[in-house]
């Protein structure tokens, strides 16, 4: 065999073996890699599935029926971070003979919350069910009602007043008058001047 003939033989052989080797670390590194990537999607598709949960129990709705002085009344389905006013808009807005004097826009709702929008010249205190005005049966509904009528209790002021608000948006609705009592500056001495004033829940 002439020495061009070996030559060419030599040359091929590493070239066979170069392509071998390539194929075969190719292969394992792919091979390697896959688990990786299915690993990574599937702590992806756990977090997706995660947030969505997260999102379904921090985000419940509240029912509210709305009657009276409203061009749409009806039973809405609204946020829990929403307002009496939203309700209205979704409502439809008042109509001319609302007495909107009555109604505290501000208001946070709550579920299963009645809001009745009377005409103007109308007895409010006829309906003890009425949340747009804090009065019932001559009483103020404490869950309900508006700084001014809160301030008219004996012995509640301004600050006062403004601290069973904040307390009842945080906490939500009271359940007995004696809930009054874990508001700072409300003690039970507080609490026995305006008792007889008052409706729970």
């Amino acid at each position: 065999m002439s020495d061009v003939k070996k030559k060419i033989i030599f040359v091929a052989g590493i070239g066979l073996a170069v392509l071998l080797f390539f194929f075969i670390t190719g292969k394992s590194v792919k091979e390697e890699s896959k688990p990786n990537n299915l690993h990574a999607a599937g702590e992806d598709a756990e977090a997706i599935i995660g947030t969505a949960e997260e999102q379904e129990t921090t985000f419940e709705n509240v029912i509210i029926d709305i009657k009276g002085e409203v061009k749409k009344p009806g039973v809405y389905e609204m946020s829990p971070d929403a307002r009496v006013n939203d309700v209205i808009e979704i409502a439809g807005g008042f109509t001319e003979d609302a007495d909107v004097q009555l109604i505290n826009l501000a208001q946070k709702v709550h579920d299963e919350m009645s809001l009745i929008v009377y005409k103007q010249g109308e007895e409010s205190g006829a309906n003890p069910e009425n949340p747009a005005s804090g009065e019932a049966e001559g009483k103020i509904r404490i869950n309900d009602a508006s700084q001014e009528e809160i301030e008219s209790l004996n012995g509640i002021g301004p600050a006062k007043a403004q601290a069973i608000i904040q307390y009842r948006e945080e906490n939500g609705l009271f359940q007995q008058a004696e809930d009054l009592l874990d508001i700072s500056g409300i003690g039970e001495k507080t609490l026995a001047n305006f008792i007889d004033q008052i409706q729970v829940p």
